[in-house]
């Protein structure tokens, strides 16, 4: 028996034969379609009183049969042939329709987002679907044939033209003539032109990013979170290409965004050729399933950007263990259902680690994996402890830099202690904890003294706990020094709740840190109301320039009296 899709209740069994027997009918190759099997849709439809899509690939077989409108009856996004941005499904659809007008945008979008070949509306003579004594005759009045148009990305984006194009009405019998390979292959080809133009790059992802404005969220706050995205799909090596907002009061549970936002960024990823969707939150494992069912493309959330970050930037072998480990963790459960998507769009942000596992191993072999490398994560945190314990044996003080990511925290190290610490105005450009000697003045006698200074990980806004329970062994260098020196770079337009953010992430560590001194960062790049703005809120903080080596003395001086602090109240 074939499967008729859509909304059966009612029909009887007589009706559904009638609808399982057009699985036997067979198009000619070069047209569209033909005045017969026109026609015999039309009975049908008019005998349930329903619409009636069929969808009919080039070689001319009926490959799906729906009861309900192109929206109502469209093939789920993974079930399509993946083909990229230059070419068409290779599926058409013929569907009959109650009102004697042209497709609307809902059957239109689904049209858009499978990538169909055309879309014919059959519509009906204003006797509507009542059934005459004449047959099967004369119930098709007019139809409408819509394909998609080249540069739809462009003008869907700037413009606000439509994505597609829909004919005039026509008669059955011209539609019937047309010549349907020569139409399919020369759109193909203005597709391929305008895809050679673009430059498209498939080695990298073309990334839309997906924001939720919830009822809690101030609209500056918003944009704020947005613009860090970006930076961080920039970081990880894609490129955005565009930003789709939602305001709700409260999450949609099963999609995050609402069901029309869903279809809307299906219809752009299509346009734009976007092969990623990258969500401002984190999202359960059965949203990004929902979300890759009806999309078609992978769906990753804010985390796993950070995770592939951090799997491309780590570089010592604690490093790499500790990102592996967060990696299985953050995925172990988002592994049920993730196998077939994941196997087809492989490759990519969120599927890159530096371990050998495979993201799609079965779930034990996954599990022993952690296991062990929680083991190795614990030796290696025993030895930081020893090296730690010998460097208080001879007392000497250490100061650990923290910070939101980009503030410039290796920056201001390489210039305090000539270290040779990668930079980069890129997010999360150190991993590893580097630790250097640094030469300050005594605050009692004057007198030159060592203290170690500790480059840390880069802090960001609600840091993935995956990151916080793989990283314990990185993030103690924190708990354990004797003081902190908070970098800020004041030049970020959000430096406010930066702040707020590392304070918050200190304030969650198992161990209450040292005393902290802030030092805004960048000031050769601020204004001097901010600069005034700051020194009003922190009157104790030190105001520095890293790369121009600007307060740098009063720094030193700072630190000395910072950590004579800690060592007398220890």
């Amino acid at each position: 028996m074939e499967t008729i899709y859509g909304n059966l209740q009612g029909l009887k069994s007589s009706q559904l034969k009638q609808l399982e027997r057009l699985y036997h009918q067979r198009l000619p190759g070069d047209r569209i379609t033909t005045a017969e099997f026109a026609q015999r849709l039309g009975a049908i439809s008019a005998e349930i009183n329903q619409p009636v899509c069929t969808y009919i690939n080039r070689r001319g077989q009926v490959i799906r049969v729906g009861v309900g409108t192109p929206r109502q009856t469209q093939i789920p996004p993974l079930e399509l042939p993946r083909y990229g941005a230059e070419r068409l499904s290779g599926i058409r659809c013929i569907a009959t329709q109650q009102k004697s007008e042209p497709p609307g945008e809902a059957d239109l979008t689904a049209m858009a987002i499978q990538r169909l070949d055309a879309l014919v509306s059959l519509t009906f003579t204003e006797e509507g679907f009542e059934r005459r004594g004449g047959g099967a005759t004369g119930y098709i009045k007019a139809t409408y044939l819509a394909h998609l148009l080249p540069h739809a990305g462009e003008k869907h984006e700037l413009n606000g033209q439509a994505a597609w194009t829909v004919s005039s009405p026509m008669s059955l019998d011209l539609l019937s003539k047309q010549d349907f390979l020569e139409l399919v292959e020369n759109l193909e080809a203005e597709f391929q032109r305008e895809f050679v133009a673009q430059d498209v790059d498939l080695d990298h992802d073309r990334v839309l990013i997906v924001g939720l404005q919830t009822d809690n969220l101030k609209p500056q706050e918003f944009q704020n979170i947005l613009d860090e995205l970006a930076r961080l799909v920039n970081t990880a090596g894609g490129e955005v290409l565009q930003t789709i907002k939602q305001k709700r009061s409260r999450l949609h549970p099963q999609t995050v965004v609402g069901e029309g936002k869903v279809q809307e960024i299906a219809l752009s990823a299509q346009t734009l050729g976007a092969n990623l969707i990258v969500f401002d939150r984190d999202l359960s494992p059965g949203q990004v399933r929902n979300l890759e069912t009806q999309i078609g493309v992978r769906v990753v959330d804010r985390t796993e950007v950070i995770l592939d970050i951090f799997a491309q930037r780590a570089q010592s072998g604690a490093g790499k263990l500790q990102v592996e480990l967060a990696q299985l963790e953050y995925m172990l459960p988002r592994l049920t259902g993730r196998g077939q998507a994941m196997s087809r769009l492989g490759g990519g942000i969120g599927t890159r680690g530096p371990g050998e596992t495979k993201l799609e191993t079965e779930r034990r072999a996954i599990q022993r994996r952690i296991a062990r490398l929680q083991q190795e994560v614990n030796q290696l945190q025993a030895h930081r402890s020893r090296l730690r314990q010998n460097r208080q044996h001879k007392e000497v003080p250490s100061v650990a830099l923290v910070g939101y990511t980009n503030a410039g925290k290796s920056t201001l190290l390489n210039t305090l202690t000539n270290a040779q610490v990668y930079t980069a105005d890129q997010l999360f450009a150190t991993l590893d904890p580097t630790t250097r000697r640094l030469m300050i003045p005594n605050a009692d006698t004057g007198e030159q003294m060592a203290i170690v200074l500790t480059d840390t990980v880069g802090f960001i806004h609600e840091l993935p706990p995956a990151l916080m329970d793989a990283f314990r062994a990185t993030l103690e260098e924190v708990t354990e020094a004797d003081a902190l020196l908070h970098l800020v770079d004041l030049s970020h337009p959000a430096w406010q709740s930066q702040i707020r953010s590392v304070m918050a992430i200190l304030s969650e560590m198992p161990i209450t840190p040292g005393p902290a001194l802030i030092a805004f960062n960048k000031i050769d790049q601020v204004d001097s109301d901010t600069l005034a703005l700051a020194q009003e809120e922190f009157p104790q903080a030190v105001f520095i320039s890293a790369s121009d080596r600007l307060g740098l003395e009063t720094l030193r001086q700072r630190l000395a009296l910072l950590v004579n602090y800690a060592l007398v109240h220890h």
